[in-house]
């Protein structure tokens, strides 16, 4: 399995609104900047993070995205499924019945217990945590020094 970009750009634009978002939305055109992503590719992922519940628009002069839920409260599970769909590994756990052996099958077990797992660690890394490490691997730049007297 492997993450798709919309989930990793998700993650990223959530990041941004998590560290930059505490005085009002943002806007698309400065969560692109901040982060190098695309403004119609992060339009294209609001519309499921917004359905998941995960951002909050606002329109107008001052409108823009912002997090509709604590950062604390928001998973890496809660990001992949908003985007991506429901985390299955083989499509025998992604859909019941498609597969004749499903059911009596130790490979669909094995795959299970595996999917369960990374399930697990998705579901305890929250946004929260994830911005934490980000503003300790880039702590903002020095104030610059005011020389006036």
């Amino acid at each position: 399995m492997k993450i798709t970009a919309k989930s990793r750009y998700a993650l990223r634009i959530l990041l941004d609104l998590a560290t930059n978002g505490k005085d009002g939305p943002r806007t698309i055109k400065e969560i692109a900047s901040s982060q190098g992503i695309s403004e119609k590719f992060i339009s294209r992922i609001a519309v499921p993070l917004r359905r998941a519940g995960l951002v909050e628009t606002e329109r107008g002069v001052k409108g823009g995205l912002r997090l509709a839920r604590f950062p604390a409260k928001i998973t890496l599970l809660d990001v992949v499924t908003a985007t991506d769909g429901p985390l299955a590994l083989v499509h025998c756990l992604a859909r019941p019945g498609a597969c004749r052996r499903q059911g009596r099958c130790a490979a669909e077990k094995a795959w299970a217990g595996v999917n369960d797992a990374l399930a697990a660690a998705l579901r305890r890394t929250t946004l929260a945590a994830v911005a934490a490490d980000q503003r300790r691997l880039s702590p903002p730049a020095p104030a610059e020094p005011d020389y006036c007297i």
